[in-house]
This record gives structure tokens, C-alpha cells and sequence, in this order.
């Protein structure tokens, strides 16, 4: 039985997955499997992986399931006791889960370890900056639920994950389009510390069908997260009050924002008064409470 699954989600980047397939081949740890699950793709990629089926679990969806139904679909399959996933638009940096091993048995508490990295394009060149509006996310080893209040701070093919977490918690939840990895993550760091390997060792390639640009379905995941998260911050009470009250107060302010773009200007205003009830001092939420009855594209422009 091998001690790591990798669960390689394929859907039409036929372009990118050779490189991102050698990524794998080229990794100095060797204890693992490969399940490649293609979601329905119609570029070639399905007959590209037919021709490896000797080298891998191939899956083919019979229907598509998204995202986070064709990650789950991985986990039933999965044998190991430690599950990496990697999109196939992106690369791993062949040291990868040599590293990221070394942290997960040095510290029993991490239940997910993530790596540094950096943006790529198309070709495969470095990008520097913040191409999709952030920076590429980085954490500190420890207790970082709190920090994921902020943003999303754990690429999904940056993730080495302990099945134990899968199995206490379930997989992810395939009704989110784009933030299933990160409620993922916070379910994760509930429970567990967070490991990080300080190193650029995952390659995230930007191109114009990352998800990240869908904007008003992304909005729409946002506005369920942070929602979903109101009640998990109200029995965060192990936590320092005064960094629990900042994140808090940032999780109703961004449930305001996105509650006006998607069209609940009232809901909008609820929210942001409820930042400001949690700190007073917030004059961001303010300002946002009152552009709440301002048109949509002019409150957009506030962002």
C-alpha cells in the first residue's frame, strides 16, 4: 500500500498536462499512487491518459461533478494514508513531498501541510506580483484558523493532507464552485495545526480559465463561506478574544460586500452593522453601510 495517493484532476488543460504529468515522475519521494480523474473533458486529454493507464488509476467521469464531487471521488479510491492534490495546470517542484513528509512526521498535530510557490503563465514562465488580485498564500506552522478567516491562504495542489482529517470531518462539499478547498481548509484547521514548508515548491499557473475569474459565481461561494462561518467563529472561544473579534469583525464585513454584489443590499447593511458591533472602531464598515444604497457597479468600484 502506497503511503501517499495523488489525486490529479484533469479537465480540458490537455495543453499543460504533459509538464504537470512529469512533475509527478520527477518527484525525489517515490512512495505513492496516482488516481487521475478527468471530469468530462473533450480536448484529448481523456485518450492521453488511456495511453497511461499502466502508470496510474485512470477514472473518467460519466457525468461532470465538478470540482470538489470529482476530489471526493478520489478519496474513495485513494489507499494511502496521506492524500496530495494537484491540478493538472499545475507543477510540482521535485522535492515536494520529500518535504512536506519530513514536516508531517516531525509534527503528529499537522493534519495539512502546504508549500511555498509561485505564479506561472501559460508557457511556463514566472510571474511575479499578484496576477489573480493576492499573493501567492503562505501560512506559519501552528494554529491558523483565524488566519483562514482572511482569505483563502492554501493553494489546493500546495496540499498534503492526512486521510484521518477526510475520514473524522467527510471530503469537501461539492455544492461550492471555487471555495470548496478552502471551507476544506477551515474544517481542517478547526482541529488540526496547519504545517508549512517555507520553500517555492508548487507552481500555480495562471490562464484565462482559472476559476478564480468567475467572479459572480465565486461571489456567490463567498457569500455562503462566510455565512457558514458565523456560527464556527461565535464557539471559536479557545482563541485570544481580541484576534478573535478582529476576524470576526472581518468575516461580517466581507459577508456585507458580498451580500450587496450579490444583490441584498439589506442583508449588506445587517452585516456590516454587526462588524461594527464587534469593533467599533472598523470605519472601513461604515463607509461600506452607507455605499450599500449606492447601484452595485458603483459599490463595486469601492472594492
Amino acid at each position: 500500500m502506497p503511503r501517499v495517493s495523488i489525486l490529479l484532476t484533469c479537465y480540458n488543460h490537455l495543453a499543460y498536462l504533459p509538464t504537470c504529468w512529469q512533475s509527478i515522475a520527477d518527484q525525489t519521494y517515490r512512495d505513492f499512487e496516482v488516481i487521475a480523474l478527468d471530469d468530462g473533458s473533450t480536448d484529448g486529454t481523456r485518450e492521453w491518459l488511456s495511453d497511461r493507464e499502466g502508470e496510474a488509476k485512470i477514472v473518467f467521469n460519466e457525468a461532470n461533478l465538478g470540482t470538489y464531487g470529482t476530489l471526493n471521488r478520489g478519496l474513495e479510491l485513494a489507499t494511502g494514508e496521506l492524500i496530495a492534490i494537484l491540478n493538472d495546470d499545475d507543477v510540482w517542484l521535485p522535492t515536494k513531498l520529500e518535504r512536506q513528509i519530513a514536516l508531517l512526521d516531525r509534527f503528529p498535530r499537522v493534519g495539512l501541510v502546504h508549500t511555498d510557490g509561485y505564479f506561472i503563465d501559460g508557457p511556463g514562465n514566472r510571474i511575479e506580483g499578484s496576477p489573480l488580485g493576492f499573493e501567492f498564500p503562505r501560512t506559519e506552522t501552528g494554529d491558523v484558523f483565524l488566519d483562514l478567516v482572511y482569505q483563502n491562504k492554501i493553494i489546493a495542489s500546495a496540499a498534503l493532507v492526512r486521510r484521518e482529517c477526510f475520514e473524522e470531518l467527510g471530503g469537501f462539499d461539492d455544492s461550492y464552485f471555487g471555495s470548496g478547498d478552502w471551507q476544506m481548509w477551515l474544517r481542517i484547521a478547526e482541529r488540526w495545526e496547519i504545517g508549512y514548508v517555507a520553500e517555492p515548491l508548487t507552481l500555480y499557473r495562471v490562464h484565462g480559465e482559472n476559476a478564480s475569474h468567475k467572479l459572480e459565481r465565486i461571489w456567490r461561494d463567498d457569500q455562503r463561506l462566510r455565512e457558514w462561518l458565523v456560527p464556527r467563529l461565535s464557539a471559536a472561544t479557545a482563541h485570544d478574544p481580541a484576534r478573535l473579534s478582529r476576524a470576526k469583525a472581518h468575516n461580517w464585513a466581507c459577508l456585507g460586500t458580498v451580500r450587496k454584489l450579490n444583490g441584498d443590499p439589506k442583508g449588506a447593511r445587517a452585516a456590516f452593522s454587526a462588524s461594527l458591533r464587534e469593533q467599533p472602531g472598523r470605519v472601513k464598515s461604515a463607509l461600506r453601510w452607507a455605499a450599500t444604497f449606492l447601484p452595485r457597479s458603483a459599490f463595486r468600484r469601492l472594492r
